[in-house]
């Protein structure tokens, strides 16, 4: 195995904390200002916040002196590595010491920042002055003191700047007063001192990391297929190319990430049958999950689906049409797979001898078996798991979606995404982790870029309020992108077990529009198939987990129009491209939720009815603040779903929202222009 593939353990250390020194140096016992509460950041500075290129960083702390003077506050921030000049910007008082600033950022990978604060000698003498000037006080000597001040920063600047500084602070000596204060008070000599002025024993915070994405990190639209289903031919096997010739239709419908499940050759010993049998009949194929046969493993495909040359191909007929493909990282075996005869060591063994298939009892899975990362070549194990990520990430993918991570060792993931990254820092992973919150919020934490949520089991409004209420603020927002799924192949939820297509439409305008990462998993959600195998089961009737099944995708009934509007409606309001922006408003209906999204001037309002089956109506009390809407100005809402525009004013609207024909409101808010002329649907 390459050195260079070795894991470097232990993981990364926490960044140490800043201590106070046992004797303070001349210089740092002089810097008064203190700073604290820097904010955002995730377990003080253990793991970096994150962000997407074009996002804006906004930077709170508290910073405050001694005494009476007035103090300076900036963020510095640039790409990490100390390589880079800082770059500067200006945080402004909030209340009580609170301080507040932004910035964007234009490049991905590691960046850093930190707040500096200094004592503003200029800033105090202008304050006082004007304190002076309005108690009537004589301020000869004073002009004189600010003077001086100005004369220092002049002598610490060239050219333009310290000629401009010598001419005031000659006026300040001047023998006018009035000219002189006229010149003392005015902005333009505080805002060239406020750049140039001496900065003297600077308070400075702990640097803190953020690491940027590039922006379908933050706004993609996902849709997973079987490959071997995507065949036009009942019982026939799909291939790869089948579905480079399925790309059309996904691209048609907005989608710009395709997922698919595993691709590699699958085992045969104990393999399922149709719906989870336990034996599987001559041509079941099973799942392809239980990775691994004689054609190879890992890094191998499926020969049926087709050949690496195949795989190619659709990489590139798909970043054609905008589309990534995303691919299934499951480190796990089929008993078949070449691993478990060469590295017999990777494995648990039972008493008898046996390796141990995974179980999560009373549930057994004999068509798998998991690494042991307790092993005693735990290193080779990791090295190897790495080689085949990197194989992948060299034939084009950027995008992995992980099974199972909460099943494998924290520290490995650190450490394989780190590695990944340090090679190709646009690669994104996606966490398929169902699992407790804090859990799926350490996996985030650890590196990967977005997360599966519980959004499929939150179907009640005030359920639907408090989850994302808690994913969109801080300090989740920091490091937790979340990823909506109304359905995938393992989950089948009774809001979808039904033949009501309303209830299709709410759960796809709710992941479309709640978050700005969201998924579904086709074609049986655009078909609405929700035939589960057994009453009270998640699982799939027909399930393509275990079998293939043909689709008709010219069905009337389709939503594959639906789907196309909303990718649409996302892509044309950046208020849907994001997380932040989220507030929930009140209804009087207990079955209607009601939300908005704003992003600058892109403000979207949306009423959803989650009674699949009933008409119902809703009075809402709005958070016009949040939309930036003044109470006195009217309004349009335009519904970008049916084209209806209605005229509002004030806090207070109506809503009536029919399963049959319209059980969801998708509006964009257009505020009054300057123009009546684009404000014409008011006339």
């Amino acid at each position: 195995m390459p050195e260079s593939l070795a894991p470097n353990i232990p993981p990364p250390a926490p960044l140490p904390l800043r201590t106070t020194p046992a004797v303070e140096t001349p210089a740092s016992g002089r810097s008064r200002v203190i700073i604290e509460t820097v904010s955002p950041q995730v377990d003080a500075g253990r793991f970096p916040i994150k962000r997407t290129v074009g996002e804006r960083v906004r930077v709170e702390a508290d910073a405050f002196v001694d005494g009476h003077d007035k103090i300076s506050v900036a963020i510095r921030h640039r790409p990490a590595g100390g390589a880079a000049p800082w770059r500067e910007a200006e945080m402004a008082p909030l209340v009580n010491d609170r301080w507040a600033g932004e910035f964007e950022i234009h490049t991905p990978g590691w960046q850093e920042f930190a707040v500096i604060a200094w004592v503003d000698h200029f800033a105090t003498w202008r304050y006082d002055l004007q304190k002076r000037l309005a108690a009537g006080q004589d301020i000869q000597i004073d002009l004189r003191i600010g003077a001086d001040l100005v004369t220092d920063a002049a002598d610490e600047c060239d050219g333009e700047v310290a000629a401009s500084l010598r001419a005031s602070a000659r006026l300040l000596r001047s023998d006018s007063t009035a000219e002189a204060t006229e010149i003392a008070i005015s902005q333009s000599l505080q805002l060239l001192m406020r750049q140039h002025g001496p900065r003297r024993f600077v308070s400075e915070s702990v640097p803190l990391r953020i690491w940027v994405d590039r922006v379908r990190a933050r706004f993609s639209a996902w849709y997973e297929l079987f490959p071997r289903s995507a065949t036009s031919q009942p019982n026939h096997h799909g291939t790869l190319a089948d579905v480079e010739r399925r790309l059309q239709y996904i691209s048609q419908m907005g989608f710009d990430v395709l997922y698919l499940p595993p691709i590699h050759p699958i085992g045969r010993a104990f393999r399922k049958g149709r719906n989870n049998t336990a034996t599987a009949e001559p041509g079941d194929t099973g799942s392809p999950w239980a990775i691994g046969g004689p054609e190879g493993g890992h890094d191998a495909i499926h020969p049926d689906l087709g050949t690496i040359d195949d795989f190619d191909q659709l990489i590139l007929s798909a970043n054609h049409l905008g589309i990534e493909i995303a691919m299934d990282l499951a480190f796990q075996c089929s008993p078949d797979h070449p691993y478990v005869k060469n590295h017999p060591q990777w494995f648990k063994h039972r008493p008898d001898g046996s390796i141990q298939y995974a179980e999560n009892p009373p549930k057994k899975y004999q068509d798998i078996y998991p690494f042991d990362f307790e092993c005693d070549d735990w290193q080779s194990l990791w090295n190897e798991l790495l080689r085949v990520t990197l194989h992948w990430v060299e034939h084009g993918v950027r995008i992995f979606r992980v099974d199972n991570p909460h099943t494998k060792p924290f520290p490995f993931w650190e450490w394989l995404i780190s590695q990944v990254k340090q090679r190709e820092p646009d690669v994104l992973f996606l966490a398929e982790a169902f699992t407790r919150p804090k859990v799926m919020y350490r996996l985030a934490k650890l590196g990967f870029t977005q997360s599966y949520t519980y959004f499929a089991w939150r179907n009640e409004p005030w359920a639907i309020r408090q989850y994302y209420t808690e994913l969109t603020t801080p300090p989740v927002v920091d490091f937790f992108r979340p990823n909506a799924w109304p359905n995938t192949p393992d989950i089948l939820t009774d809001y979808l077990q039904t033949d009501a297509r309303a209830a299709y439409i709410v759960r796809a305008v709710l992941a479309a529009t709640l978050c700005a990462n969201f998924g579904i998993y086709g074609p049986v959600f655009e078909l609405m198939d929700g035939r589960a195998v057994r009453p009270g089961s998640e699982e799939y009737l027909d399930s393509e987990k275990y079998q293939i099944r043909k689709w008709d995708l010219n069905q009337p009934n389709s939503l594959a129009d639906l789907l196309s509007r909303l990718n649409r409606i996302r892509k044309s309001n950046p208020a849907l491209q994001q997380d932040r922006g989220l507030t929930f408003h009140r209804s009087d209906n207990q079955t209607v939720v009601v939300y908005s999204k704003t992003q600058g001037d892109s403000v979207i309002l949306v009423a959803v009815n989650t009674d699949p089956y009933h008409t119902q109506w809703a009075n809402l009390n709005l958070d016009l603040a949040a939309m930036g809407i003044d109470p006195g100005e009217p309004f349009q809402a335009h519904d970008l779903l049916t084209e209806a525009r209605y005229r509002w004013q004030g806090y207070h609207a109506t809503v009536g929202l029919d399963p049959g024909s319209t059980p969801v409101h998708v509006f964009a808010i257009r505020r009054r222009s300057r123009s009546e002329a684009d404000f014409e649907y008011f006339l």
